[in-house]
């Protein structure tokens, strides 16, 4: 069995623990080690099967806690060497890969995947164990071709929907951060991700997870009836955070 276990999805932080076995790599820790370890007991995730923690990018909703975190839990901190020069994680145990070659954490098979997004090096990750696979990818403004092939096969999908086009238009936020938001280095809309997965659809079995959805621009029913109906998946087969606090474990 592969378990996805999101802790935290959205601009106040994220981390996501993908699990299989008794064992399991935290994919980012973008809120304080106190909550993400309060978080996955609440999830009944044991802290002894984490063995990394994996970094998508630099910003700091993905790594606030990835220092304490790894030093709490005694495991390394892997990203590629061009993200960690611009962390600041303090006195941690670092393990480099290069983006698009994969690498083993115990028995699971990881395939760094390179995204386009306004950070130096950013990643999505394909986890792959047993013949399973789960793909997260958030924080990118377009799919790449190695990320679309990993959600053509992606038995679950964590696939960013961060924005409703309207909302962003009509939002707040000054004209110059809209135009970084919708372009090809910013994030995915509900649009965009729905004709994604609508593109490699391959079995509507597939569990589908919307992740990193703007506080902002952007509401969880606006997001699921969005992808339903672009897709022609039934809304209930699309799940995502419905408030702070809220987590989600999926399973394949």
């Amino acid at each position: 069995m592969l378990e996805v276990h999101v802790l935290a999805s959205g601009s106040d932080g994220n981390c996501t623990v993908i699990e299989s076995d008794g064992q399991a790599v935290m994919i980012d820790a973008g809120i304080s080690c106190k909550r993400i370890l309060s978080l996955m007991e609440q999830e009944g995730v044991d802290k002894d099967v984490v063995k990394a923690i994996l970094i998508t990018h630099e910003h700091s909703d993905h790594v606030a806690g990835a220092g304490a975190t790894a030093r709490k839990l005694g495991v390394p901190v892997m990203c590629n060497p061009a993200t960690f020069s611009q962390l600041n994680l303090g006195k941690v145990d670092y393990v480099p890969f290069e983006s698009s070659r994969p690498f083993d954490v115990g028995h699971l098979h990881i395939t760094p995947l390179p995204t386009s997004h306004n950070a130096i090096e950013p990643n999505a990750f394909l986890t792959q164990v047993d013949g399973l696979s789960a793909l997260l990818a958030t924080d990118t403004g377009k799919l790449t071709f190695q990320v679309e092939a990993a959600l053509r096969m992606a038995d679950i999908a964590v696939i960013e929907s961060n924005y409703d086009n309207q909302m962003l238009v009509d939002g707040p936020y000054p004209e110059s951060l809209k135009r970084l938001i919708g372009s090809e280095k910013g994030h995915l809309s509900n649009v965009d991700c729905a004709n994604a997965i609508r593109r490699t659809i391959s079995d509507s079995r597939r569990q589908l997870f919307l992740a990193h959805l703007s506080k902002t621009n952007n509401m969880p029913d606006i997001a699921r009836d969005t992808v339903s109906e672009i897709t022609g998946i039934r809304r209930l087969n699309i799940d995502c955070l419905e408030f702070p606090g809220d987590t989600r474990t999926l399973r394949a």
